[in-house]
C-alpha cells in the first residue's frame, strides 16, 4: 500500500502550523481573557490541592473553552475575509459561533463551581472561624 502523503516531515510541518495557529489565537482579546482566567484556575487547583479526577475535569474544561474560542475566531476571520460589508447570514454565523463559546463557558463555570466552591467555603471557614 502506497501512503506517500504521510511522512514524518509532513507531520512535523502540521504541528508547526498548529502552533502558529495557537499563537494567532492568543492575539485575540477574548482568548487572552480566557488565558488569564485559565491561569487563575490552575493556581486555584494547586492551592486547593484538587484530586487527579478534578484536574482531569479542569483540563478538559480549559481545552473545551479554548477550542470553542479558536473555532469562533476562525469563523469570524474567514467571514470577515469573505464579506467586508454587513451580511445577515454572515452575522448569524458569527453570532452562533460566539454563542457556542458562551455555552462552553457557562458549562465550565458550573463545573468550576461544583469543584471549587465547596473547597473555597471550607478553606475560608477555617480561616475566619
Amino acid at each position: 500500500m502506497n501512503n506517500s502523503g504521510w511522512t514524518l516531515k509532513s507531520r512535523l510541518r502540521s504541528f508547526k502550523y498548529a502552533i502558529h495557529g495557537i499563537g494567532l489565537l492568543f492575539r485575540q482579546p477574548n482568548a487572552c481573557i480566557h488565558a488569564f482566567v485559565t491561569l487563575i484556575v490552575l493556581l486555584c487547583g494547586w492551592w486547593f490541592e484538587i484530586s487527579a479526577a478534578e484536574w482531569c475535569i479542569v483540563m478538559i474544561c480549559i481545552g473545551m473553552v479554548l477550542a470553542a474560542e479558536a473555532f469562533n475566531s476562525a469563523i469570524e476571520t474567514l467571514a470577515d475575509r469573505v464579506c467586508e460589508g454587513y451580511d445577515a447570514y454572515i452575522g448569524r454565523c458569527k453570532d452562533i459561533a460566539a454563542g457556542a463559546v458562551l455555552l462552553a463557558v457557562i458549562a465550565v463555570v458550573i463545573a468550576g463551581l461544583i469543584i471549587f466552591l465547596p473547597k473555597f467555603i471550607l478553606k475560608f471557614r477555617v480561616l475566619f472561624c
